[in-house]
């Protein structure tokens, strides 16, 4: 069987921005593409809402993406493929970073992901790192989103 690990925010974790709540396992993408491959695979959830990818949020703690990864990945190793996609919260106006650094910041984490030998038989996983949806105007987080539009 292989194992995917998909690691990301609330877009992983499958936030509802109309209920606040989570949808349900089929209507996430990770379920989709768990339905979807079959049981030849094991598609692993590692999703936290508010996830950044290397940053500490002074608000919401514990959030930085890269603290957990390493463990997350010895975790559920060995693992065939880890999907990385975060940076929509480094989006947020109290980081003040540009889309260069988030980028990069994501680049870091591929970097652990490939020196981590949390693949078979301790060589690296394959990494896929996707790209999260373009950030659109927001209602609800338009203050702490502000800018975000151009950046994403």
């Amino acid at each position: 069987m292989k194992t995917i690990v998909c690691y990301g925010d609330s877009n992983t974790w499958g936030f509802n921005p109309v209920t606040q709540d989570r949808f349900s396992i089929t209507e996430r993408w990770t379920g989709v593409l768990a339905q979807e491959l079959g049981a030849g695979y094991r598609v692993v959830e590692e999703g936290l809402n508010g996830r950044t990818t290397i940053w500490d949020d002074p608000i919401e703690e514990w959030r930085n993406g890269k603290t957990y990864f390493l463990p997350c990945l010895w975790s559920h190793k060995p693992i065939d493929l880890v999907t990385i996609m975060l940076g929509t919260n480094d989006l947020k106006e109290r980081f003040s970073v540009s889309a260069y650094d988030i980028a990069a910041s994501a680049g870091v984490l591929v970097d652990i992901a490939l020196r981590s030998g949390a693949g078979p038989n301790g060589n690296a996983p394959q990494v896929l790192l996707m790209a999260p949806p373009v950030v659109a105007k927001l209602t609800d987080y338009a203050e702490m989103f502000q800018d975000a539009e151009a950046k994403s």
